[in-house]
This record gives C-alpha cells, sequence and structure tokens, in this order.
C-alpha cells in the first residue's frame, strides 16, 4: 500500500505588538505611501522581549497538535525551519521537543531560508512515504526584527515576526503531499545573507560596530530572481503531480512583497483571487510566512476538502521550493472539548516538570561523581 503525507493539524502564532508603518516614519525616512506603494505592507508583527523563535515556535505547535487531536509522545519528527534560531546549538527544534513533552521525536533545525518550511514539509513527506516515520512536526519560526537594521529603510519596512506550524501524518488514503519541488543555486548566497556571526567572521567589537550582525540584501536582484523561480517552481511541481495550472485551486506563496505575488500570478495566468496573500498585516516573516498564511487561508474559508494547494517560496541560498497538496483534512474542524484542553494544559506542564526534574538528576550526578 502507498503511504501518503497528509496534513492533519495546523497552527500560528504572532506577537501581540504592532509595528505600523506610521510608527516607522518616526524611526527612519520613509513614509505609509512609501512602504505600501513598494511593498504592499502596512503593518507587522514584532516579539515581546521575552520572546524568541523557540517560543512562538511551541505556542503554534500546540495549536497543531490540538487540532490534529495527538498527543506530543505521538511525534516521530521535528522539524523547525529557521533563519533565526534561538541558538547556533543545541537545534531550536530540540527546545519545541523538550517543552512539548516529544520524548520519542528526532529533532534537527533546517536553513534554507525564506523557503525553509516547504523544504521541511517536502522532506518531512519523503519521509512519511518511506515508512521511517508517521507523525511529524514542520514548524517555520523567525524573529527577524533582532538581525534587522532598524536605521536601514530598505530592509527595515520589509520585515516581521511569527511562527506556522503543521503536522503530517501516515495515511493509505489518496491525497495529503502530492508531490514537492526543492532547489538551490548557491551562486546567488551573496544576494541576501548575514554577514557575521558564523565561523567566517566571528562576532567580535569590530562586527558589532560595523552592523554585520544585521540582514543585508539587494532587493533589485532577489525580486528579479523571485519573480522566475516562483512560476517556474510551481508548474514544475504540478507536472510532477500530473496537474496542471487548470487543476489548482489556491496558490499559498512566500509572502515578501505583493509585487512579486502579482507578477507571478500573471505569469501562471491566473486571478489574483487564486493568490492568497496577507503581507499588509505582517510583513515577510521568512520561513513563517507560508504556514501562517494557510492558517488563515483556512479560517477565512479559502480552502476546501479536495482542493489543490501548492505552497510555493523563494529565499537565501539563494533557494525555492514548491509542494503541491490535495486537501484531505476535514473542514469545518471540530473545536476541543473543555476536558482535552484540560489534558493539553496539564501535559504541557508535565513536559516542564519533567524536564527540570531531568536536569536536576543531571545536575546532581555531575556533582558525586568521581572524574
Amino acid at each position: 500500500m502507498t503511504v501518503h503525507a497528509h496534513i492533519v493539524g495546523w497552527g500560528k502564532y504572532v506577537p501581540e505588538r504592532v509595528l505600523t508603518n506610521d510608527d516607522l516614519t518616526h524611526m527612519v525616512d520613509t513614509s505609509d505611501e512609501w512602504i505600501r506603494t513598494r511593498t504592499g505592507i502596512a503593518e507587522r508583527h514584532i516579539v515581546a522581549e521575552d520572546e524568541t523563535t523557540a517560543t512562538m515556535a511551541i505556542e503554534a505547535a500546540h495549536e497543531a497538535l490540538e487540532m490534529a487531536n495527538l498527543r506530543p509522545t505521538d511525534l516521530n519528527l521535528i522539524i523547525v525551519a529557521t533563519a533565526t534560531p534561538d541558538h547556533a546549538f543545541p537545534a531550536t527544534a530540540c527546545l519545541v521537543q523538550d517543552a512539548l513533552g516529544a520524548t520519542h521525536a528526532a529533532c534537527f533545525d533546517l536553513a534554507a531560508g525564506c523557503s525553509g518550511f516547504v523544504y521541511g514539509v517536502g522532506l518531512a513527506a519523503d519521509l512519511i512515504s518511506s515508512g521511517a516515520y508517521r507523525n511529524a512536526l514542520v514548524i517555520g519560526a523567525e524573529t527577524l526584527s533582532r538581525i534587522t537594521d532598524w536605521e536601514d529603510r530598505a530592509t527595515c519596512v520589509l520585515f516581521g515576526d511569527g511562527a506556522g506550524a503543521v503536522i503530517l501524518q501516515a495515511n493509505g488514503s489518496d491525497g495529503g503531499i502530492l508531490s514537492s519541488l526543492l532547489g538551490a543555486d548557491g551562486s546567488g548566497g551573496d544576494l541576501l545573507y548575514l554577514p557575521a556571526g558564523g565561523s567566517r567572521h566571528p562576532a567580535s567589537h569590530q562586527t558589532v560596530s560595523e552592523g554585520q550582525h544585521y540582514l543585508k540584501m539587494r532587493g533589485r536582484e532577489v525580486f528579479r530572481f523571485a519573480v522566475r523561480a516562483m512560476p517556474a517552481a510551481t508548474r514544475q511541481v504540478l507536472e510532477e503531480a500530473g496537474l496542471t495550472i487548470d487543476d489548482l485551486s489556491l496558490i499559498i506563496p512566500h509572502q515578501a512583497n505583493y509585487r512579486i505575488t502579482d507578477a507571478s500570478a500573471k505569469a501562471l495566468g491566473i486571478p489574483k483571487e487564486k493568490v492568497f496573500s496577507n503581507v499588509d498585516r505582517y510583513g515577510n516573516t521568512s520561513a513563517a510566512s507560508i504556514p501562517i498564511a494557510l492558517c488563515e487561508a483556512l479560517e477565512q474559508d479559502r480552502i476546501h476538502r479536495d482542493d489543490l494547494v501548492v505552497f510555493v517560496g523563494f529565499g537565501a541560498g539563494l533557494t525555492w521550493a514548491a509542494a503541491a497538496v490535495r486537501w484531505s483534512a476535514p473542514l469545518p474542524t471540530m473545536p476541543l472539548t473543555r476536558r482535552r484542553k484540560i489534558w493539553y494544559a496539564l501535559s504541557y506542564r508535565y513536559a516542564a516538570l519533567r524536564s527540570l526534574v531531568r536536569r536536576f538528576v543531571r545536575w546532581l550526578a555531575a556533582r558525586f561523581t568521581k572524574e
């Protein structure tokens, strides 16, 4: 029997703080009209001091687990796609695993820029189809505000923070992830990058004073790449699934710039109504943008059972990725019972207690172990 990976749960989290275009006019030389006409963005969400990529990823994961009605211990795999992990190591995915109590899950982070979430979906789907895993949690989460130069008007108007997650589950029925496409062209690595903080330019007084820990982007070149890569990837992933543009119900693209999505729609010959966009309210949240948009499309009743949906993104690397999905999850979803809500709340508290106890036991063992 052929096993397919189906999306059975989804969730998102965005910080409460909203930074509007008007707010930005007090920070850099810009205007609401200038930002809107060039990007389509009106506002973006920014993390509080005590929020990180991991804390947002955990909140999105909670929603996805509860939507799928799965226990954290049912998860076999956790992938966090991010360009802004909490640490170089351990992986942010391991922090998520610990907070959820997903004790049976393998974990790793995935760095593919704004394409990262779709990369994660493609990899998880293939692993599930191979029989290696049954339940996979794929998260896109970013804290881009902490690597953004808030004095550079060319970039600070673009980015926001947030997280989105899906759970893929093995199932023998038709539908789910029909095909996926992953691509890269490393010759474009210098078009969008973070200069310092790695092994080439370790953090130093000089790198900090020169602003090398802020992202750098050559916008025009990235734009030209995006308007070619997104339509081409969409066509190719549909062809691999034995489908055409005419079969398409909705495209959920990476939310970078409304001019990119409009140009992609024109290149594909599809109406704007078939391209979901929420960039006006979130800005570019990199790997988080597609799962956040997916959650909103479902909330707005833009996706129905048996619809053909394509996720497509592009990002630093340069990378691009697409996935064709035959939507199979029942809609509308059933709300959690009060008893189930209490169960999840208690399970997360138990996970926190378990983590604390294990840390204490390790400390105790180290204290009384002679080398």
